[in-house]
């Protein structure tokens, strides 16, 4: 029987995106509900809000404690930060038509709709960074 060392060597990498992830999903979900339920903000302008304020705190964790990026110098890490937005732009527009299929077809509360399209959100975005942004050249 493996031990949880060797367990936690072996997914390491998906153990640190899951934490993440996580805490940018908590990031991306208190910060809509405070632009839409406490300042009263459209849900769409606060879904883009909540979106800006996770995609910055994602790249900080993703670079530094999911896949350990070895990027150096100015350009290569605009170069991988260009590549992260990107991604998360393309993830953004899922969560957008989500968002709305869910609050203005579905007639679900914002929150509940916001919850479900995270789901999406998580498996794209972390296929996406380990195939593309931070793959082991």
């Amino acid at each position: 029987m493996k031990t949880i060392v060797e367990l936690y060597k072996k997914y390491r990498e998906l153990v640190w995106y899951v934490i993440c992830g996580g805490m940018t999903t908590l990031v991306n979900i208190v910060s809509y509900g405070v632009c839409a339920d406490i300042l009263g903000i459209h849900y769409l302008v606060s879904n883009f809000i909540a979106w800006v304020l996770s995609v910055l705190f994602a790249y900080v964790s993703n670079r530094t404690l999911v896949f350990k990026s070895k990027k150096r110098g100015a350009s290569a890490i605009f170069r991988e930060f260009t590549l992260f937005v990107s991604g998360r732009l393309m993830s953004m527009a899922g969560d957008m038509i989500i968002m709305f299929l869910c609050v203005s077809v579905a007639m679900l509360p914002g929150i509940v709709a916001k919850i479900l399209s995270n789901i999406f959100v998580m498996i794209f975005n972390y296929v996406f960074s380990k195939l593309i942004i931070f793959r082991k050249r």
